[in-house]
């Protein structure tokens, strides 16, 4: 049994070359993209086409709503669960997606944390109020400066958890990503697209456009009474609450989202480069991913 992971940057392809490789296998799709999750998010989170979904079987795409809680640990036993039934019937299985987190997780098993008392949360959190997320970006980059350079700098929620733990152990919050792999019943295949790095650039640019003309200002409007949500902490969506506040113009709303697009698929390379036998495959050389597959499966 193999699960076949297509995973990489946002704007990469993953959804096409999923759908390739699970037409070949007469298979289905895992999504592993934490934000396609849910409904209410469809344009800015890029999800599938109505076509696409139709083309071969998908699983966790529209599953929640945006106000459920849901985490990497609650992803691992789900997709494990539908993972055992599924394997009954197909020989492969494939899992798409950039959230490296929720990858890592159904791979490899999360890691086990220290517990943190609630007292260090709740003056972490009165920090951010009073001081402002740069305070506590700091703090962790003379804590844990490796953790720093992967993080989302623009997510509280992640460098308070860091942060938390760092001080709760007075250890690297990486310190605890290091451990143990759990055993899985099946073998793992990672495969990824290999970008020039601008040209990736580019194609997120392009796409945040098209994401505009295709009506995402409505969409975040309509999520307006729900912003402060930890699911709609998302790019494309916290710099349009943001212009919808009339903090900023559109013109400029569009360019931060394009920035903070690039600064996550940066962040993303960063994290599937530290990836164990992740395989890359040039733009060119799409056709030999399968055959790749098939020559893994032997061995």
């Amino acid at each position: 049994m193999h699960l076949i992971v297509v995973c990489g940057p946002t704007a990469s392809g993953k959804t096409a070359l999923a759908i390739q490789i699970a037409k070949h296998y007469n298979t289905v799709v895992l999504s592993a993209d934490s934000r396609q999750f849910y409904r209410e998010m469809n344009i800015g989170t890029a999800k599938p086409t109505s076509e696409e979904l139709a083309a071969v079987p998908h699983h966790f795409v529209n599953s929640l709503s945006i106000q459920d809680q849901y985490s990497a640990g609650d992803f691992e036993r789900d997709a494990l669960q539908l993972l055992e039934k599924l394997f009954k019937k197909h020989e492969v299985v494939v899992m798409a997606g950039g959230s490296g987190l929720f990858i890592r997780a159904v791979c490899e098993g999360l890691d086990s944390f220290p517990v943190v008392p609630e007292e260090i949360r709740t003056k972490l959190t009165q920090q951010l109020e009073t001081d402002g997320l740069p305070s506590l970006l700091d703090e962790l980059k003379t804590a844990d400066p490796d953790y720093y350079n992967m993080v989302d700098k623009q997510n509280p929620h992640r460098v308070i958890r860091a942060l938390e733990v760092c001080r709760a152990s007075g250890k690297p919050f990486v310190h605890f990503q290091q451990q143990t792999k759990k055993k899985r019943p099946f073998t793992t295949l990672k495969v990824a697209l290999d970008w020039d790095r601008q040209e990736l650039y580019d194609r997120i640019n392009h796409r945040v456009d098209l994401m505009i003309e295709a009506g995402l200002v409505d969409e975040v409007k309509k999520l307006s009474d729900f912003q402060q949500l930890n699911s709609l902490q998302t790019v494309g969506y916290k710099e349009l609450f943001g212009y919808l506040n009339g903090s900023e113009t559109l013109e400029r709303t569009i360019d931060l989202i394009k920035r903070n697009t690039r600064r996550y698929a940066k962040r993303q390379l960063t994290w599937f480069r530290k990836e164990n036998g992740l395989k890359l495959f040039a733009l060119n050389k799409i056709d030999d991913v399968v055959p790749w597959i098939e020559e893994q499966r032997k061995n």
